[in-house]
């Protein structure tokens, strides 16, 4: 089955170039990334970013359009190590040179996220389970970045949930008129558990926390380590999900003093 087609909405033509050349403009943001780039049933983007960067490399392109298109690879899933082994392929084919002008341009772009990418490799070494990918349906339900990894959707679901540090989701109600609830069981680093009212428990690996239904609470990464644990949703009549306010740097920071 193919994958549903994205719409890429791009409107730096018209800031850059609408009142100079509105036509450029438009074929730039409508033609070139609303109807060619946007056609991911047929191409995926991470693909269409690296034949971007093989074509521009190619050409000797290695002004601000490149930076751009290295930044747009970067976040469409290629990895440092990755656009290393393209710019490298290149370099055989196109010329030296351009690689070299390239990998200048790449460094910048790849340096600032090498340290994290270090830390969350090494962190998913320490764990059984997969990070997976960005939990992107929930992240405005989350303040900093957090990953979901399906474990099993059969008789309970259950997901790998990982933050970041410093990431926490808001605070949040799991209803149900009869049974319901969430079981954490905490797999990897050190992280936070509070329900209103109570002091915040801070979780190791082992711990496991019991969240009945109705109970109002958040968890999340301590703000020096990766943090996972299972999330078990405990079969309940009529469940759902209540999100609510975030917890502030505020109270957040607080618990990193009293630590």
């Amino acid at each position: 089955m193919a994958n549903a087609q994205t719409k890429i909405k791009q409107t730096a033509g018209r800031e850059q170039l609408g009142d100079f050349a509105p036509k450029f403009a438009e074929l730039n943001d409508d033609v070139l990334f609303g109807e060619v780039w946007s056609r991911t049933d047929k191409l995926g983007l991470r693909d269409r970013s690296m034949v971007t960067i093989t074509a521009l490399v190619s050409s000797g392109i290695t002004d601000s359009s490149l930076t751009y298109h290295l930044q747009t690879a970067r976040k469409n899933g290629i990895t440092r190590t990755e656009i290393a082994e393209i710019l490298t392929q290149v370099g055989f084919y196109a010329g030296w040179p351009k690689a070299w002008a390239a990998f200048r341009l790449a460094k910048d772009v790849w340096t600032e996220e090498t340290e994290a990418a270090d830390e969350k490799a090494k962190f998913e070494r320490e764990m059984i389970f997969p990070i997976g990918k960005p939990n992107d349906a929930y992240a405005r339900y989350f303040i900093g970045q957090s990953y979901l990894a399906p474990v099993s959707s059969e008789q309970v679901g259950i997901n790998n949930v990982t933050f970041e540090p410093g990431c926490r989701n808001n605070w949040h109600i799991h209803h149900a008129t009869k049974g319901g609830g969430q079981l954490l069981v905490c797999v990897a680093g050190t992280g936070w558990y509070q329900e209103w009212g109570k002091p915040a428990r801070l979780l190791r690996p082992g711990d496991v926390v019991n969240i009945p239904a109705g109970i109002k609470h958040w968890h999340g990464a301590t703000a020096d380590s990766w943090f996972a644990h299972l999330a078990i949703e405990v079969p309940g009549e009529k469940t759902s999900n209540e999100w609510l306010e975030p917890v502030t740097d505020e109270e957040y920071n607080k618990l990193q003093e009293e630590e």
